[in-house]
């Protein structure tokens, strides 16, 4: 009977975040329903041929929790929508239809109807209401705002600022910014920093660079200057040897614009289409809070690097949760030419030279990361469904009550830990925690596809306390996919990452204390 009234939970709660549907947690806000569109069903297309009538388990518990692996009609409205529908001037892709509904948050629409205001006053009011959104969203119990007093004058006067105030996002804030500890508007170096900086250019511009050594220093975190070059040497994109990087960074560009040259055309063919057209709709949901990743441009170039991919990779071809991947590398590889905030730069005031190279390295990084975890995205990914099991088995070992917990609400891993392993914690973290993250994972030898693990048990006990204060099945999952962590820094990831190695040291290679 609980096992029942779990299955029509999810049947009648659509809105309860799946593993791929887009998640308001870390990166997004909670959209006002009011704000949302909706189409007339005959404008939707069909997208019968995207399911896969091959029964399994997991597609099973996919189809029980009515989850995003293929398309529901709601995203269809949302991102497919005729261009007649638009304001007039904006652009008709997906894209700028995903920008319609993210910049129209409860906070926005307040932000746009209060009177003029200085810069100043905007960034502060900008950081308390990130903070009472942040509080009033936990267990997903919404608090009527403000906002919610203007929503109610005009439905006339709220599309008019809609179109009017849309193409402007001029200050975003604080707690949504990429910089870190090393980037712009920081406080001056401390005198321990400026050392790790000597001494990782020290290793970097030795004639061989000492790879092991480079991973030691890394394992900290990488200072902001030099981890383009850091990261490049860390995935085997680059090798070791100071006088052959030039001559591959020009062979291995050259080699990628030929795969365009060669295969992007045919994204328009009966066989390819499919991929393509999927990876357009999910362009536009990737960091759709950062104006960055909302120009044409870049999303131009996330979508040929997807789709070069994935016609290179049969096995598992593209899957939802891939075109996450994409962006830590490519902000990394742009703030080499960037000295500002990156996430307000416009791609286009690069040279066309220096856009092609970013692009290019940022496929071939992310290439070598997909090779050592592929098996996370081939059929039913079973790369995947290992790692949330062991995730299980770990956590009961580590910390029983939060196990039995789940047990007693009927709480399934899968059900928030599959995302978890699909995204490597993108969506539960803000990207600059995500880069920060990554300069661990790539130090650390099997970081993405072993050491991942440790990381999502510290992340999981990191919520003991409002985890066990939840005492019903819908409280639990609600909090498990919107955890706020959008204040966290370099700090709580640290934390995070010493923890995560306290686990690995104590259960990797204690087999009998890992395995029931």
């Amino acid at each position: 009977m609980a096992t029942d009234n779990r299955i029509n939970f999810w049947r009648r709660n659509a809105k309860v975040p799946g593993s791929v549907q887009p998640v308001y947690g870390a990166q997004h806000p909670p959209l006002d329903p009011r704000l949302r569109r909706t189409y007339p069903k005959e404008t939707k297309p069909k997208f019968n041929n995207l399911k896969t009538k091959k029964a399994s388990s997991f597609h099973e518990f996919a189809r029980s929790t009515n989850d995003a692996w293929d398309i529901d009609d709601e995203e269809d409205e949302d991102f497919l929508a005729p261009a007649s529908c638009l304001p007039s001037g904006l652009h008709s892709s997906s894209s700028q239809q995903q920008q319609n509904e993210v910049a129209h948050s409860e906070t926005e629409v307040s932000h746009r109807l209060a009177p003029p205001r200085t810069d100043a006053q905007t960034l502060q009011e900008d950081e308390d209401e990130e903070e009472e959104e942040e509080f009033d969203h936990v267990n997903s119990k919404v608090v009527k705002s403000s906002s919610d007093v203007h929503l109610s004058t005009s439905s006339v006067r709220s599309t008019l600022q809609k179109q009017q105030s849309l193409p402007v996002r001029p200050i975003i804030p604080l707690v949504a910014r990429i910089s870190d500890q090393n980037a712009s508007g920081a406080p001056p170096m401390t005198v321990r920093e400026k050392s790790r900086l000597d001494k990782f250019k020290q290793l970097l511009s030795s004639p061989n660079t000492d790879l092991e050594e480079l991973r030691k220093h890394s394992w900290s975190g990488i200072p902001r200057e030099v981890r383009p070059i850091t990261w490049r040497l860390l995935s085997g994109y680059l090798p070791a040897n100071k006088e052959r990087r030039e001559h591959v960074l020009q062979r291995k560009r050259e080699e990628y614009f030929g795969f365009i040259e060669q295969y992007y055309h045919s994204r328009t063919d009966e066989h390819f289409k499919d991929t393509y057209r999927q990876i357009h709709i999910d362009i536009p949901r990737t960091n759709p809070l950062i104006p960055l990743f909302q120009q044409p441009a870049v999303q131009e170039v996330f979508e040929r690097i997807l789709f070069i991919w994935a016609i290179r990779h049969p096995a598992s071809g593209y899957v939802q949760g891939i075109n996450d991947l994409v962006t830590p590398f490519f902000v990394v590889f742009l703030s080499e030419f960037v000295t500002e905030d990156v996430e307000n730069f416009e791609m286009a005031a690069l040279p066309q030279d220096t856009q092609r190279n970013i692009e290019a390295d940022t496929f071939w990084c992310m290439s070598k990361l997909l090779d050592g975890i592929q098996d996370n995205y081939t059929f039913a990914q079973p790369g995947i469904q290992n790692k949330v099991k062991a995730l299980e088995e770990l956590v009961s070992r580590i910390d029983e009550d939060i196990h039995n917990h789940f047990k007693r609400y009927e709480v399934e891993y899968l059900q928030f830990a599959f995302r978890w392993m699909n995204n490597l914690l993108m969506r539960e973290l803000p990207l600059r925690c995500t880069i920060r993250l990554w300069d661990t994972y790539q130090a650390e030898a099997e970081g993405f596809s072993h050491f991942h693990l440790y990381v999502c048990a510290a992340f999981l006990i990191e919520w003991r306390k409002e985890i066990l204060s939840m005492i019903d099945f819908q409280g639990l999952l609600m909090l498990l996919q919107n955890l706020p962590t959008i204040h966290w820094g370099n700090e709580e990831v640290g934390l995070l990452l010493a923890e995560a190695y306290r686990l690995k040291y104590m259960f990797a290679d204690a087999p009998s204390h890992y395995k029931r």
